[in-house]
């Protein structure tokens, strides 16, 4: 995995206007591309002699070759709408930043169960929500299948039939509430959060296209 880190120092007149539209409107825009797992938006707390106010965003993303097809694909245009809206009021360096390896702490009680059948059974994935990777166990969701319509064309939902005969294989894991939230900012506003009940008997969340 790599972090593919922009670090930015703004003016102070136009400060104010350029984070409102950082948080806003670029970095849903970047993450839009569907090249990166999760951005960190960051402040440095170092009083500049240059003055103003510098911000880091750490965006993670799978591998090299993905980081390469946003440089041509995404970051010309991008980088253009930034110099278009704040010319002359910023200054942007980007560094690289290879994942060696990953340490993690012990973690709080977590107290939800959430059954996944798409993208947040990859390790990648969770890494970048989480900060940690998941261990999770094998269960069924009765009374539903794999839905023909995806998200966007692209992503995986829910069909409920009410059959007996149907029924979704997947992957449950254990998060605390605060991943639960962390994995809601994941699905975005395409998906919503359900509870369903698996052939276990264990109560669990599930996401579901709106």
């Amino acid at each position: 995995m790599y972090i593919y880190n922009v670090t930015t120092n703004i003016e102070e007149s136009a400060h104010d206007a350029w984070l409102q539209w950082m948080k806003e409107s670029h970095i849903p825009q970047v993450l839009s591309t569907g090249k990166f797992l999760s951005a960190k938006f960051t402040k440095v707390l170092v009083e500049e002699d240059m003055g103003g106010f510098t911000y880091s965003v750490q965006y993670t993303v799978p591998d090299k070759a993905t980081l390469e097809r946003y440089y041509k694909e995404d970051a010309p245009a991008l980088i253009e709408s930034i110099q278009k809206k704040f010319a002359g009021q910023l200054v942007s360096f980007k560094t690289e930043l290879e994942v060696v390896d990953e340490f993690f702490v012990q973690r709080a009680a977590a107290t939800h169960f959430l059954f996944t059948y798409g993208t947040l059974q990859e390790r990648d994935v969770q890494l970048g929500v989480f900060a940690r990777p998941l261990n999770g166990f094998e269960d069924e969701l009765p009374l539903y299948t794999i839905s023909d319509d995806k998200v966007a064309d692209l992503y995986p939902t829910l069909q409920h039939t009410g059959s007996k005969e149907d029924a979704i294989k997947g992957q449950v894991y254990t998060l605390t509430h605060q991943e639960l939230q962390k994995a809601d900012q994941y699905e975005g506003e395409a998906y919503e959060r359900i509870q369903i009940k698996l052939v276990s008997g264990k109560n669990a969340w599930a996401y579901i296209a709106k």
